[in-house]
């Protein structure tokens, strides 16, 4: 039994013997005691006035002793107005800190035996990934990550956008312009080139449409008479009927692209175990059509267009056929939903996808409900907001998109130097110091775009985020390299930090008292933020846990310490709190080093 169990069943004991009441313990909540008071856990008294019938102090004293005179975990109390703040003895915290030093599989709850598609990345076959991408990919692992902790088997997929209109601009201007180039002899990577065709298909459209306007065209007229679009949709009636040259091209030029996507990921450090593809998808749905007509979920009007009144669900009539009988978005999407969950059996579905899908979202869960699906309360769109930046744009090959390659090697480029002028590299060598710089980079970056709730739209500041004090990713990396050189220093002196080392230790101080309340809610986090689907409740928790640690380090002496016990104490201690970096790193997809 934990530490608030005993404490929530002895508060109901209390109300039962002192005041002729039954409160369950399960409907009772402890809250952490704020830090301008003395304690560990506060109750909250005034919901239970009436139970009392007492001023909230009497209340409190009353329940305040009983705790202490029956709950073998309690030391003492205080009461500030109709707040219970309660004192846990030392002994407690250090058989708490016993059993998590001892713990195995640190930060991994029970199996829920439930299974869970969380859906990121989805990027266009027609250009790089962006910073947009970035955040999105970031936040889908990690969600991936804290899920799994969490005891469901996550199953990580990314639907590619690798069809429509916008494929073939860049298949277009690659016909008019390529002159048979390829990644290999233009020495750019697969996805750059299909962007470097996307942006040229632009350029020589504008210009299409200013000489058409010039003729006497309204712009209108000239969008849609400009040759090249006209080809562009030519192109796209030629691949849905399977024409032999136009299918090889897009095959060619989208095999560049996912090598290109292959690299980009890897550096992410993000994997996924399912590809959808719309080119297989985008004819699904339509039998959802019929069985909904059929159901009376949709209804169809005299042009023969098939439509989902969902105005009794606050919201509006939505499309979901055209009346010529062609898919519109949200017609594959129900497909895809169906799709996915024949092939996993999943119980529940995590889209993750930018704030402006909002709508669709919500008109698509609400038609796979109304259908009665199986899945469909555990369908969850995890929205995020935009990303920007201080300048409004950083480097990139079109000056309005952040390319993420870029920024990831600016960040990296932006670590080695930041770190080479804090000589923080001594005695490492070049494939080290590379290696090192990535970590630091990429977590940077990393932690920056996640330490922020998903719903916010967020503001990156690049030297910010690499900072080695404050709220950032370095700041939690150093703080771990900090630890990992003081357990190298232990293990050469010959300290015992096993359990056996600190058998016995009566007394502990306040920062260590605080280390080991911070490392018992480690789980309690995970949980949370798998509730929330938020990885900014690890990412706080990971900085909260690092400053306390470097609280505690610059306050109590470890190695000059005296007293054995204490000293093999202090060195688990920190060898508990370096574990747990770790693990809740991982959780952001985040490395961190072993010395800097």
């Amino acid at each position: 039994m934990t530490i608030q169990e005993q404490i929530l069943n002895a508060i109901s004991e209390a109300f039962d013997k002192t005041f002729n009441h039954q409160v369950a313990a399960d409907s009772l909540t402890l809250q952490p005691t704020r830090k301008e008071f003395e304690g560990n856990y506060t109750f909250v008294l005034f919901p239970f006035l009436k139970v009392t019938r007492m001023k909230p102090e009497d209340s409190g004293e009353k329940i305040g002793q009983y705790l202490v005179d029956h709950c073998a975990v309690v030391s003492g109390f205080n009461v500030v107005k109709g707040f219970l703040n309660i004192s846990v003895n030392e002994e407690s915290w250090l058989s708490v800190f016993q059993n998590l030093f001892q713990k195995e599989n640190l930060g991994q709850l029970p199996p829920k035996d439930q299974k869970v598609m969380v859906e990121f990345s989805s990027p266009n076959t027609n250009k790089p990934l962006h910073l947009g991408h970035l955040r999105n990919n970031f936040l889908g692992f990690a969600v991936s990550e804290i899920l799994s902790a969490n005891g469901y088997e996550v199953i990580k997929a990314n639907l590619v956008n690798d069809r429509g209109i916008h494929i073939c601009k860049s298949m277009v201007a690659y016909q008019h312009f390529g002159e048979g180039e390829t990644p290999e002899s233009g020495g750019l990577k697969g996805d750059h080139l299909a962007g470097k065709y996307y942006v040229l298909f632009d350029k020589a459209f504008k210009k299409e449409i200013n000489e058409l306007v010039e003729k006497g065209l309204s712009e209108e007229d000239a969008k849609k008479q400009a040759p090249l679009m006209l080809e562009a949709q030519e192109m796209l009636r030629k691949w849905e009927a399977g024409d032999e040259e136009t299918v090889t091209l897009w095959k060619t030029m989208n095999s560049w692209v996912y090598e290109g996507f292959d690299a980009t990921y890897t550096k992410m450090g993000v994997s996924f175990d399912k590809y959808y593809y719309e080119s297989d998808t985008y004819l699904l749905g339509k039998n959802i059509v019929e069985e909904g007509l059929e159901k009376g979920v949709f209804f169809k009007k005299d042009n023969g267009s098939v439509w989902a009144d969902l105005t009794a669900e606050g919201l509006d009539e939505k499309l979901v056929l055209r009346g010529d009988g062609t898919s519109v978005y949200i017609t594959q999407d129900m497909g895809t939903a169906d799709l996915k969950y024949e092939d996993f059996k999943i119980n529940q579905s995590v889209y993750v996808v930018g704030n402006e899908q909002d709508y669709h979202f919500d008109v698509l869960f609400k038609i796979m409900r109304k259908l009665g699906r199986p899945y469909g309360q555990g369908l969850f769109h995890l929205s995020y907001g935009m990303v920007d930046l201080p300048t409004g744009k950083m480097k990139s090959r079109e000056g309005t998109v952040v390319d993420a390659d870029d920024l990831m090697q600016e960040m990296i480029d932006t670590a080695a130097s930041h770190t080479k002028e804090l000589g923080k590299i001594d005695g490492f060598s070049e494939e080290q110091a590379k290696e090192l710089y990535e970590m630091l980079g990429l977590g940077a970056l990393k932690y920056f775009l996640l330490k922020v709730d998903p719903k916010k739209r967020m503001l990156f500041n690049p030297q910010e985020s690499i900072e080695f004090q404050g709220n950032t990713g370095p700041f939690i990396q150093y703080s771990h390299a900090r630890i990992a050189s003081i357990l190298r220093k232990a293990d050469q002196i010959g300290v015992n930090y096993t359990a056996e080392g600190f058998d016995g230790l009566s007394h502990i101080e306040e920062g260590e008292k605080e280390l080991i309340i911070l490392l018992n809610n480690f789980e309690k986090k995970i949980a949370q933020a798998g509730e929330e689907l938020s990885p900014s409740v690890i990412a706080q928790y990971m900085f909260d846990l690092a400053k306390e640690y470097n609280r505690f380090y610059a306050e109590l002496p470890i190695f000059s310490e005296e007293n054995e016990k204490v000293r093999s104490f202090r060195v688990a201690l920190s060898a508990q709190v370096a574990k747990t970096l770790k693990s809740g790193m991982k959780l952001l997809g985040i490395k961190v080093p072993e010395r800097m």
